[in-house]
């Protein structure tokens, strides 16, 4: 047998792959995801790219042995098309077996579904002659509910002006809340109509401009749908329809929660499918323990207590509504914290509220559909409580206050790696790729919060293991030369952070590095406090700049803002770490005040590095540090989007340099050229303002 050079050693399992001939090598330039890869590129205009290529490749080899692979490719790389190509030709070859891919957000889901698929489907089809099919998938809420549409709808609906129209006009004219509200439901329900006579989707992002308390109007929660055979409507359900399409389509576009909701709920909520791929994978644990967590508050007990009444007797609903107010005291009472204490006082409150809600739910019975679904929200806080009550070892329950609406209750899993592993890579070779899967230089932190252990990873032409879930890591690179186009700098002469809030040395120090830069600044803080402080300073000390602020409009007009004007500086807190493309001179500094450790009284991390405590291993590392690396990777990364972007990237916390997990930190960013000098990052930002000399 001969041995043949494989084009892509880089990425291939082998260094050398023994094959009878190229044809035969999974990896070969010629293979079929690699001929619609090239479609693809030269159909956008694009250019041929390494590290897409030896993505593909991969995804190709794991496809067809079954094995996991979690990829990271570096910004630039081309990920969506890296993943597509082998997907589509996956598909292509075996027309009886499915591909569903999980992003993190419904913005991304629909980036797929509308721009990269149809152009990945475009190019496979000129290479194969098939046209491959695909269908969005979303959880229920994200469609119109035609039962509420259309038999909630009330007299409103004659009005001589249509909804849109009237939203406009109670707009302009300031009208109260109350107004708008009605007037966006009803333009909801039009809407929603005239998607029925279209066979339209449905699709809440297609709707009118509204509110979440609008669509709550028109849409239904999971509990309270009364199901295909006993809705009057179900023929014609958008979800049903949706699901209908999923089940015929060869790629299926879902989000991490509605994979989450499916492993729980024993895989009965996507279409069976052969082959997964999880993009945005560093936030598939955080995805899934928020679909996995539940909540209760007062505000819920008292609410279906009062849609229960009609249909139980007086005593019992006199009992539920009365446990809400008995769940508001008990929470008044209890401390901001875990609750580790099955004898706690609020606890038995959840109790004696789980017995009543069951009650309910025996009694609130009827064929009418408000009954059905009054039940069903009974049910759910049955549910809810139930969780709570059990206090079991795998749950972290605690009190939680919003300034808002008060305190609640919250039950999340202390960890979410058994059910990935379990329900649903044990189900299904899967891909999971990001920008940022190595932490600390490594994959293994990644692999392990997704349930993929260190024993079985394979390296090189290792056989799979005899027992588990074999995986391979593979890190493509980025097409861009970080150490070119970068600096990361160490404030290492400042204080360390406190929890006081900014230090007027930081301040000083970020107000410098603005001017140096002639604005062009992304401020990533800690704590909103910390923004603000770093403003109102910005602002005085730096008259002649803009600086934006989240919280002081919605961030999308701010980040709008902050595109369009190069000089303009905008600082924020979590949501601006990630998410965020703003390529060229808009942004030529990002400044990092404080190492993003999670909060140290956050009872679930709290709980999480405990366990890893017990377990006998290091809770800091495993679980703060781990959050920490991935922020700090994902907020740096927003400096160089594009080959010809240049900057700085500040950080103002000398633990970075100075603390002994401080490599493994600065080893999860790009690779900067770094210095703790201040004179040389001011000196590359003065060069890189073309006022500098105004």
């Amino acid at each position: 047998m001969r041995s043949w050079r494989c084009v892509h050693c880089r990425c291939c399992p082998t260094e050398r792959c023994a094959s009878e001939s190229l044809s035969s090598c999974p990896v070969a330039e010629h293979t079929l995801s690699q001929q619609i890869l090239n479609a693809a590129v030269a159909g956008i205009a694009g250019s041929e790219r390494p590290g897409q290529d030896a993505m593909a490749a991969a995804i190709d080899h794991a496809f067809a042995t079954g094995e996991h692979l979690l990829v990271q490719a570096g910004t630039g790389t081309g990920k969506s098309l890296g993943y597509l190509a082998p997907s589509l030709s996956y598909v292509a070859s075996n027309p009886r077996q499915r591909v569903v891919i999980a992003t993190a957000t419904l913005a991304l889901q629909a980036q797929l579904a509308h721009t990269d698929i149809p152009a990945a489907v475009t190019a496979a089809e000129k290479v194969t002659g098939r046209r491959v099919t695909h269908a969005i998938l979303k959880g229920r809420t994200n469609y119109a509910c035609l039962h509420r549409v259309i038999e909630g709808a009330g007299s409103e609906q004659d009005s001589l002006l249509g909804g849109a129209e009237m939203v406009t006009e109670l707009r302009r004219s300031r009208a109260d809340a109350t107004s708008v509200l009605g007037a966006e439901v009803l333009a909801l329900r039009e809407w929603a109509r005239e998607e029925l006579d279209a066979e339209g989707e449905g699709d809440r992002d297609d709707a009118p401009t509204h509110t979440a308390a609008a669509w709550a109007q028109v849409s239904v929660p999971v509990r309270e749908c009364l199901g295909a055979q006993q809705c009057p409507f179900g023929e014609v359900c958008f979800v049903e329809r949706s699901r209908a399409r999923a089940r015929e389509a060869d790629v299926v576009v879902t989000n991490h929660a509605l994979l989450a909701i499916d492993a729980m709920h024993g895989n009965t909520v996507l279409p069976e499918h052969d082959r997964l791929v999880i993009d945005e994978a560093h936030e598939l644990t955080a995805r899934v323990t928020g679909a996995a967590s539940h909540e209760l508050s007062a505000q819920q007990v008292e609410r279906v207590a009062r849609r229960c009444l009609p249909y139980i007797d007086d005593d019992l609903g006199i009992e539920f509504l009365d446990l809400g107010e008995a769940l508001t005291e008990a929470l008044d009472r209890a401390a901001l914290e875990r609750i580790t204490d099955p004898e706690a006082e609020v606890i038995a409150v959840v109790a004696r509220i789980r017995d009543a809600a069951r009650r309910v739910v025996s009694q609130a019975k009827g064929d009418d559909p408000d009954a059905k679904q009054a039940s069903a929200a009974a049910k759910e806080i049955f549910d809810v409580a139930e969780a709570m009550a059990a206090m079991k070892d795998s749950d972290v329950v605690w009190v939680s206050e919003r300034e808002r609406f008060g305190r609640w209750l919250v039950c999340a899993p202390l960890d979410v790696a058994f059910l990935l592993r379990d329900r649903v890579l044990a189900q299904t070779p899967t891909v999971l790729t990001s920008a940022t899967l190595t932490l600390g230089g490594q994959f293994e932190a990644a692999a392990n919060a997704v349930g993929l252990r260190r024993g079985e990873r394979l390296d090189g032409e290792a056989e799979k293991p005899a027992e588990g879930e074999a995986w391979r890591g593979l890190d493509v690179g980025s097409p861009f030369d970080y150490a070119r186009q970068g600096i990361l700098y160490v404030a290492d002469r400042l204080p360390a952070p406190s929890r006081e809030g900014i230090s007027a040395a930081a301040l000083g120090e970020l107000a410098e590095l603005i001017w140096a830069a002639g604005g062009r600044t992304l401020g990533l803080f800690a704590s909103q406090r910390n923004a603000e402080a770093a403003a109102r300073h910005c602002r005085a000390e730096l008259p002649h700049h803009t600086i934006l602020c989240q919280g002081e409009a919605q961030l999308s007009e701010l980040t709008k803002r902050f595109i369009a004007e190069p000089e303009t500086s905008l600082f924020g807190t979590l949501s601006l770490w990630q998410g965020v493309d703003v390529p060229g001179e808009t942004c030529r500094l990002v400044v990092i005040d404080k190492i993003p450790f999670p909060r140290p009284d956050d009872p679930l991390m709290q709980a999480r590095q405990a366990s890893v405590n017990q377990a006998g291993g290091n809770g800091f590392m495993s679980v703060a540090a781990t959050h920490a690396a991935l922020l700090l990777a994902q907020g740096s990364g927003r400096l160089i989007r594009r080959v010809t972007d240049r900057g700085v990237v500040a950080v103002l916390d000398p633990r970075l340099t100075t603390a002994r997990y401080g490599s493994f930190l600065r080893a999860s960013l790009p690779p900067f050229w770094s210095t703790t000098d201040r004179e040389v990052a001011i000196g590359a930002l003065r060069r890189l303002n073309p006022d500098a000399d105004a």
